[in-house]
């Protein structure tokens, strides 16, 4: 029987996770790589923003700005199957409800999706394309590119900062482990290492590169404040949010910037 190499293990383990790939190779296995698969996440988001690059590159060739700005957003949200917006949107849900920090939690369990869940996803959306269809052509690919990297790190950043909030567990302890903050360090210096080159190959100038190290990573401190405050800690739910809000800032944050 064929096995999975030791590093391997846990990116395919992440992969199948974070995303809707049909990689089925050691799938058995995931639970014992979970926690090393942590350090792949800003990697398997670079990746997810490498594609829609791609993607947005060739139709905007035959498509009108507007259109290869929801396609990219589209490939964003299909290759994670939409698993972050409906964090966003189970943190809509609770965290804006005022309710005691328990009935929170039952309210984000909840698979029903309530007003503010809803709301939440539209203005996210909205922004998001705001954001991507204003963009000249020749930074769209940027945004592309940039947005899931930094939702995905802003997923490992989020969780150095702050303890999972359910005393029973969840999907999100899967990951956890003590090396948490080591993962957290690497993420950083791959954001902004990714930034620094990106963004001025891009032809954008210090504004836009200060603007998109900056309020992404503002996003992370206040929402992991409000989690801190609102629930005692993160949830799987709230992971999928800060992915979500920081994709959106990132984009925000580069075009006005630029």
């Amino acid at each position: 029987m064929l096995t999975t190499p030791p590093l391997l293990a846990p990116l395919l383990a992440a992969l199948r996770f974070l995303t809707v790939l049909p990689i089925r190779r050691g799938a058995e296995f995931d639970g014992l790589h979970f926690q090393a698969g942590l350090f792949f996440f800003p990697l398997i988001g670079l990746g997810i923003g490498g594609v829609a690059l791609m993607v947005a590159a060739l139709l905007g060739w035959i498509l009108p700005p507007s259109l290869t700005a929801l396609t990219g957003m589209v490939v964003l949200a299909a290759i994670s199957g939409c698993l972050h917006l409906d964090g966003l949107a189970d943190s809509a849900d609770g965290m804006l409800s005022s309710r005691a920090r328990a009935e929170k939690l039952v309210i984000m369990r909840d698979s029903r999706t309530g007003a503010m869940g809803v709301i939440a996803i539209v203005i996210i959306l909205l922004g998001k394309y705001a954001a991507l269809s204003t963009a000249p052509p020749a930074q769209l690919g940027v945004l592309l590119l940039l947005m899931p990297l930094a939702g995905r790190c802003a997923i490992v950043l989020t969780m150095a900062q702050l303890p999972y909030a359910r005393p029973e567990g969840g999907l999100g302890t899967l990951f956890y482990s003590p090396d948490t903050r080591q993962a957290a360090l690497l993420a950083a210096a791959l954001w902004l290492v990714v930034v620094i080159v990106v963004v001025p190959l891009a032809g954008l100038g210090l504004p836009a590169l200060l603007a998109t190290l900056v309020v992404p990573a503002g996003t992370v401190l206040l929402f992991a404040a409000w989690c801190r405050r609102s629930l005692g800690g993160a949830t799987g739910d709230t992971l999928g949010a800060v992915c979500e809000l920081s994709e959106l800032m990132a984009a925000v944050a580069l075009t006005v910037g630029s």
